[in-house]
């Protein structure tokens, strides 16, 4: 066989070994996206311009070429969207990309360092996202990387989402407006879903409101705060764990219950024209709206039970 041949069959079978590598590690972005989706986890690249939105910078500095490890590579500058969070390929458009680099490890070709932005423990690649999702794929633990560290108060880790940034940036300025963690510092105000905040800060001000009617003077910010914890907030949290209806909402938190019960309180006194107590209120909340896993399939078949009975009682 002549030597042309010989080299063109060896590029063959590199080739058909890139394409099989990138199939299955295309598959395993599959099988982990419908895992994440059943646990209810992120499987997300951290996007870095939304974490940068999220935290306060103090600046940035080069450190310039060193090694960092594979696993703590966890977010993109601009091809988010191409990969999962272990830089899995997510689109089929990364394959031919994604296939040269593979068929660069197989001949051992050197190459170049890729570049990333260092917040906390965790990075950002800037340019090089192919050759992270091969070498993660490959089982690579290091890379060469140059790279700029962007300050920040705190840390960030590998378990970091972008949803926990947003929500810890929203609970941070929360408190700094109400100074709920100086007035009552055994408490916890967090919420589980972005947005939730001026809502709490709404109810506070309708609160202050009805204190100065009922005082008949002007109520100052600590007062007002301090009103709404003791006579609305601290309650309905007692009616919360009276009944123990945290159960019924996995992965929900007492500020989350809060709020939804206090406005299906409103709504329930709209549709039934008289006033409605804040345990009838978080009673009924948790019967409609339940999320744990099979209370509706129990709530049928008590129905069902039920049905069955009244027949069988009218036939006797």
């Amino acid at each position: 066989m002549a030597p042309s041949d010989m080299q063109n069959n060896s590029n063959s079978n590199l080739s058909q070994l890139s394409r099989q590598d990138f199939s299955r590690a295309y598959m395993k972005s599959f099988w982990r996206s419908i895992f994440s989706w059943i646990r209810n986890s992120s499987n997300e690249l951290l996007p870095f311009d939304e974490v940068l939105k999220s935290m306060p910078l103090r600046g940035q500095h080069y450190l310039g070429f060193r090694q960092i490890e594979t696993a703590k590579i966890i977010g993109s500058v601009s091809r988010y969207q191409d990969f999962d969070r272990a830089f899995l390929p997510r689109q089929t458009h990364t394959r031919a990309r994604w296939e040269s680099i593979d068929r660069a490890y197989f001949k051992d070709v050197i190459l170049p360092p890729i570049e990333v932005y260092k917040i906390g423990e965790i990075y950002f690649v800037k340019d090089g996202n192919h050759r992270v999702s091969v070498a993660q794929e490959r089982g690579q633990i290091y890379m060469d990387a140059y790279i700029i560290e962007i300050d920040i108060p705190g840390t960030l880790d590998e378990n970091t989402n972008v949803n926990n940034l947003v929500l810890t940036h929203e609970y941070v300025s929360f408190l700094g407006q109400t100074k709920l963690d100086l007035l009552v510092p055994e408490e916890n105000f967090r919420f589980s879903i972005p947005g939730q905040y001026d809502r709490l800060l709404q109810h506070i001000s309708v609160h202050r409101w009805f204190m100065g009617e009922k005082l008949n003077r002007p109520v100052n910010d600590e007062e007002a705060v301090l009103g709404w914890y003791r006579n609305v907030f601290l309650p309905l949290k007692k009616i919360i764990q009276k009944h123990q209806i945290m159960r019924e909402f996995p992965q929900r938190t007492e500020t989350d219950l809060y709020l939804w019960i206090i406005e299906h309180r409103w709504y329930l006194a709209e549709e039934l024209h008289r006033k409605v107590s804040l345990e009838s209120a978080a009673m009924h909340y948790a019967k409609q709206f339940s999320t744990r896993p099979f209370r509706h399939i129990r709530q049928i078949y008590h129905w069902i039970k039920k049905r069955i009975f009244k027949i069988n009682k009218k036939a006797a």
